[in-house]
């Protein structure tokens, strides 16, 4: 048998890599045909020779920022820069769970005729958002509620009333088959939850208008005779407890995609090219007659990667995300604006952060 030859290895050469492929490594995430690559954050102190990683608060707040991309009533998007993901997260997940609000809890059932059972009227009460700011009130003490303290108080109580009862239409036709012109007040919807002051709440939220966010959801339908005698308390809570508490109707992240050409790509070649991307990603640039592939904004992408089903495109171009760049997506239930949501999810973070100092500080001491 001849004798195998046996290289040594150099260790060094390891750490020889060119610094481009380290700094990819580092701030990217490389999306391949069968797989992702690069996922795991690796730039703890003394994993790459030549950077410093150790922590620097000078240096995170030169490289984080918060950019607000749009916003509207209901909906906002931003970018939040320079941030790991294990914290990206975490405000993600305070803005699900941990953000209070004013949500239905009990509901006092008086009279209920309708073919809609008790228990399921009151969960879809139960989930109607309602429009009041949770910072004016107070968390209600469940440990010392009895039977005196059933109806609550003015700070930390909102009280609304349902009731309403269908009835024939004596202005109808006699040929009509239409129930919105057979009968009054049979479709109950959840503007018919009307706002029952407590204590000196009508003074306080004089100018503020309680009630549900909106008012076309409907709760149920009634026929001539069947009615709604409903009493229920709103109370401070967070979607922790019950998802009906969650401000947001979703909040979600995604780095952002960057999509760059390895070669310049022109002709038929070029329109396939663009056709593999979402609209606005990439288009198709004229010199001297001739069209050539040009990215335009990568923003756009939904890095579906169909792009590399093609063996004629798939080296041209270089699919990858920025690890560090998230784009946050925040929509609002209705009940607070979203810019005023992202603003208490901050302040929640902030606290947590203030007592896990503290505890590590106490345990120190001891």
């Amino acid at each position: 048998m001849g004798r195998g030859l046996c290289t040594p290895v150099n260790r060094g050469d390891k750490m020889a890599a060119p610094m481009s492929i380290v700094e990819e490594i580092r701030t990217r995430v490389i999306l391949q045909e069968f797989g992702v690559k690069n996922v795991h954050t690796t730039d703890y102190p003394g994993n790459y020779p030549g950077y410093d990683d150790a922590w620097n608060m000078a240096d995170f707040k030169k490289n984080f920022r918060i950019d607000i991309v749009d916003m509207d009533e209901n909906t906002m998007e931003f970018d939040m820069v320079g941030i790991d993901a294990s914290i990206a997260n975490a405000f993600r997940r305070i803005l699900l769970a941990e953000v209070p609000t004013m949500a239905v809890e009990k509901v006092f059932i008086y009279n209920n005729t309708s073919i809609v059972q008790d228990e399921i009227l009151a969960h879809r009460l139960g989930l109607v958002p309602i429009k009041a700011d949770p910072r004016l009130f107070e968390y209600r003490d469940a440990g010392n509620e009895g039977e005196d303290d059933e109806e609550g108080s003015e700070i930390d109580t909102i009280k609304l009333q349902l009731k309403v009862k269908c009835s024939r239409n004596p202005r109808a036709t006699k040929d009509s088959a239409d129930p919105r012109e057979l009968y009054l007040n049979h479709m109950v919807y959840s503007k018919d939850m009307k706002w029952v002051p407590i204590g000196n709440q009508a003074d306080v939220f004089a100018d503020i208008n309680i009630g549900p966010v909106h008012g076309d959801i409907l709760l149920a339908q009634l026929r001539p005779g069947q009615e709604l005698d409903i009493v229920m308390h709103c109370v401070k809570g967070i979607g922790q407890d019950h998802a009906k508490f969650s401000p947001v109707a979703t909040a979600s992240y995604r780095l952002l995609p960057e999509i760059s050409l390895l070669e310049t790509v022109e002709g038929e070649k070029a329109e396939r090219l663009r056709g593999c991307f979402s609209r606005g990603v990439m288009e198709l640039e004229d010199r001297d007659g001739r069209k050539f592939a040009k990215v335009v904004n990568s923003r756009l992408d939904t890095c579906s990667r169909e792009v590399l089903r093609h063996e004629d495109l798939k080296n041209l171009v270089k699919l990858a995300r920025v690890r560090d760049h998230f784009i946050f997506t925040v929509e609002s239930s209705g009940v607070l604006p979203p810019d005023v949501l992202v603003t208490e999810a901050i302040k929640v973070l902030m606290t947590k952060c203030s007592r896990f100092l503290n505890e590590l500080n106490t345990s120190n001491m001891e």
